[in-house]
C-alpha cells in the first residue's frame, strides 16, 4: 500500500509556533552538528561526550572522575558506564586518587595519547567546517558569546 499523497490545495505546514523558540532551534542546531560529528568519527566510533572526556582527561591527568563527570554535566552513573567503556578499549586507566583512595584518579594510556591525537586532527577539519559554516571566526565567537548568556 503506498502513503496517500498530500494534497496540492492544503495549506502549508504551519511550524512558527515551534521554529521560533529558542530551545527548539538550539537542540535542532545541536542535533545537526552531532550528526556530522557522528558522521566525521565515525571511523574511531567516537561519540561527542568521550571525546570531551579523552580532552579533559589529556589536558588535566589525574584529576577525579567526579571532576570530569561535573565539568560536563554528566550523571554519576551515566559517567561510570562512559569511562568504563573507554577503559575497556585501552584509551584510558583509572588509579586510586593520591590522598582520597576511594577516589578514581584519570589518565590517558599511551594508546589513549595516540588515539586522541587522531581525533584532534578530526576536530580540528571538524570545527574549521563548523566556522565555515557560520560565516567565520568573528560569527563562531558572536554565537559562543550568545550562548553563554543562556548558561
Amino acid at each position: 500500500m503506498t502513503a496517500p499523497l498530500i494534497s496540492q490545495t492544503e495549506p502549508e505546514l504551519r511550524t512558527e509556533a515551534t521554529t521560533d523558540i529558542v530551545g527548539y532551534r538550539l537542540r535542532r542546531a545541536q542535533l545537526s552538528v552531532f550528526q556530522r560529528f557522528n558522521a566525521a568519527f565515525e571511523m574511531l566510533n567516537l561519540r561527542p561526550a568521550e571525546y570531551s572526556v579523552l580532552v579533559l582527561i589529556a589536558d588535566n591527568p589525574g584529576r577525579k572522575q567526579t571532576e570530569i563527570a561535573e565539568i560536563l554535566g554528566i550523571k554519576r552513573a551515566n559517567f561510570v558506564a562512559l569511562v568504563t567503556g573507554l577503559e575497556t578499549r585501552g584509551l584510558i586507566e583509572r588509579q586510586a586518587a593520591p590522598g582520597d583512595r576511594r577516589a578514581n584518579a584519570l589518565y590517558l594510556t599511551a594508546d589513549g595519547v595516540k588515539f586522541l591525537d587522531e581525533a584532534r586532527a578530526i576536530q580540528d577539519r571538524f570545527e574549521a567546517d563548523c566556522i565555515a559554516r557560520l560565516g567565520g571566526v568573528e560569527r563562531r565567537d558572536a554565537l559562543l558569546r550568545l550562548l553563554d548568556t543562556l548558561c
